[in-house]
């Protein structure tokens, strides 16, 4: 039972002139409850490529979205571009097209439980992860720091991980402070089964430095990357490198949705394998999602 009462005020929740959320382009009757989300927005035209039916579609900025069936089931495919500040944005605007009355700006009594997942690409790290690999974030460990804006962020975290790794990894006091939420159990059960390996993902908040890639920049930390591989916390090692599944989980699990990650490997940073060639991995990713989802 809701007892938020506040009228949420113009300059907190914007909503555009013919009542969609600012910046999703999204109104309620859009929403459906099993959502795929993808980085680029032209690969949620493959996506919907397998619906049976498209109803909607709209673009807005990088955020492209497609509504339809999928064998009968209601389902939506948007893209949420590249980072955790766009993970805040897409999460938090889907959840007031489901838990807020666009209208009075009050929150609703009733709530309404999403199913999200994200479909990506990423870096493996740990030399038993070949190209081509589909891996789940079991956890995702955010370096990007957005869910350290957020009251009841220790409620849904795993602090002793936490704790764990930043002391292995002699985590440096400028950077933001990482927090590590784990996907949905009953997502990663139902889209996982038995053929889908689990893992640790960080999510950086960069693509070069913060992922450990010198260009013309030196590291503030060089061995990083070689610290992050090594460390391990009861049984569990760091699996892979992308940049937005710890924001995901972490905010979804505040709000009460189920979320998860799956990454198709593309490349190995520790056997410096990598393809280009890596867009039949992601349609059967996006074949084996949809069909269990």
């Amino acid at each position: 039972m809701n007892h938020d009462n506040r009228i949420i005020p113009d300059s907190e929740m914007i909503i555009n002139g013919d009542g969609s959320i600012f910046h999703l382009h999204l109104r309620p009757e859009h929403l459906k409850d099993n959502i795929i989300i993808v980085g680029d927005p032209a690969r949620v035209n493959i996506v919907a490529s397998f619906f049976d039916t498209v109803e909607f579609e709209t673009t807005a900025r990088e955020f492209h979205t497609i509504t339809g069936t999928y064998h009968g089931k209601p389902v939506m495919c948007l893209s949420h571009g590249i980072g955790g500040d766009n993970i805040d944005i897409v999460v938090n605007e889907l959840d007031a097209l489901a838990n807020i009355d666009l209208q009075t700006r009050q929150v609703k009594d009733t709530f309404r439980q999403l199913n999200i997942v994200r479909i990506g690409t990423s870096g493996g790290l740990q030399p038993d992860l070949p190209v081509g690999s589909f891996v789940i974030a079991e956890k995702g460990i955010g370096f990007d720091g957005v869910l350290n804006f957020y009251a009841g962020r220790n409620d849904v975290c795993d602090l002793d991980f936490e704790h764990r790794f930043c002391e292995a990894v002699g985590w440096n006091r400028l950077w933001a402070k990482p927090y590590v939420a784990d996907a949905d159990a009953e997502l990663v059960a139902r889209i996982g089964r038995n053929d889908m390996k689990r893992g640790c993902t960080i999510s950086a908040n960069g693509f070069y430095g913060p992922q450990g890639r010198r260009l013309r920049l030196p590291l503030a930390d060089p061995e990083l990357n070689h610290k992050i591989e090594a460390f391990e916390y009861e049984g569990r090692r760091i699996t892979n490198y992308e940049m937005e599944s710890a924001a995901l989980q972490g905010l979804c699990r505040l709000m009460g949705h189920r979320a998860m990650t799956v990454c198709a490997i593309i490349a190995n940073r520790t056997t410096c394998d990598a393809t280009s060639n890596y867009k039949t991995a992601v349609r059967d990713l996006i074949a084996t999602v949809l069909d269990r989802l």
